[in-house]
């Protein structure tokens, strides 16, 4: 017969090996429904008559190392948790020199150790990068990889403020940052 401080350590020991362990679905119909472990954030932005909006899911680091291990290197991400992250520019801008049309995609990124891949997808509503399909990018583009001092423990999409017509729209996670540039019209 167990005594209740043997019960309780052993109730203990399963919620943390449940809630500890490696939790990453590795299909979407693995994915968890109801209440999830990572909320939804938007970042936004407005210049004249152009808006642009990241919805993203937002993961938090626990203590993990993030990217070439909980996210591997060469591998497309979904850029956050959940859904696929959209973001819709209502009218062209330019995004690392390249014009992008207005219109709502889905964002993606390869994470590589000196450089991330940029991917715009017109794939929508998707879960996660399970069903991301190459043939439907819209636009790639490369941008180096910073490396930070401290950790960044929530995934955060942000906008800087605007400086005339540019901005900067940087995803930060764990010791990396990367910055996107980008010219309103």
């Amino acid at each position: 017969m167990l005594n209740r401080s043997a019960v309780s350590l052993l109730i203990i020991g399963f919620i943390f090996s449940v809630s500890c362990g490696k939790s990453k679905p590795d299909s979407p119909q693995d994915a968890p429904t109801g209440n999830r472990k990572s909320p939804i954030a938007i970042a936004s932005i407005e210049h004249e008559n152009t808006y642009m909006k990241v919805v993203y899911g937002q993961p938090y680091r626990k203590g993990r190392t993030i990217f070439g291990e909980w996210e591997p290197y060469g591998q497309v991400w979904r850029t956050g948790a959940n859904e696929a992250t959209e973001i819709t520019i209502t009218e062209p801008v330019l995004m690392n020199m390249e014009v992008i049309d207005a219109g709502t995609y889905s964002l993606f990124t390869i994470p590589n150790k000196e450089s991330w891949t940029i991917i715009l997808n017109n794939g929508l509503g998707q879960w996660g990068a399970f069903d991301y399909n190459e043939q439907l990018d819209a636009y790639r583009f490369t941008v180096p990889v910073q490396n930070l001092d401290s950790p960044v423990e929530a995934f955060t999409i942000s906008f800087s403020d605007l400086k005339g017509s540019t901005t900067v729209m940087s995803l930060s996670w764990d010791l990396v940052k990367v910055d996107i540039p980008i010219r309103f019209y």
